[in-house]
């Protein structure tokens, strides 16, 4: 295999990735499926008493705490309001889980590196630096997240 940055570049570019997408109000959201351990619905959370705003909680999820962040906080779009729609989605972040709360969930669905396309500076009102790129689907756009963006921003 090469190792001539242009090959890695091209490669990279058309490589397929699986996406999990969901939805914040009628945004559309992805993360690499490789980022996600496992998908949730109806979890208990414990509050967290003096906890930032986007932190909803905690949950034991066989034995291990993971704290659970609200995507629409993270975004600046309001509060995630309970629904029987919401599911939190476990990343795996810095040897870490956190659960991202979302509105509900979508398709995992694949595309090809070649489609996504650098966000626009502000994207439906949400600050781009979360944002890994975009993707035009025939009847959505696809927003891709930086997890590692999302992370910090909650440290």
């Amino acid at each position: 295999m090469s190792s001539d940055p242009a090959t890695l570049s091209v490669a990279a570019a058309t490589a397929e990735r699986e996406l999990v997408t969901f939805y914040i109000g009628d945004l559309l959201m992805g993360i690499d499926i490789q980022q996600v351990q496992e998908i949730h619905s109806h979890l208990e959370l414990t509050g967290v008493p003096q906890a930032p705003s986007i932190v909803r909680g905690v949950i034991n999820l066989r034995g291990q705490v993971v704290t659970i962040l609200d995507l629409r906080r993270i975004l600046d779009l309001g509060q995630t309001d309970p629904s029987g729609q919401n599911r939190t989605v476990v990343i795996r972040q810095n040897k870490e889980n956190l659960g991202l709360l979302v509105d509900r969930l979508g398709d995992v669905i694949t595309i090809s590196g070649a489609q996504i396309e650098s966000p626009p500076a502000n994207v439906n009102d949400v600050d781009s630096q979360f944002f890994e790129g975009i993707c035009a689907l025939p009847s959505n756009l696809l927003m891709i997240l930086q997890v590692d963006k999302i992370v910090n921003h909650s440290a």
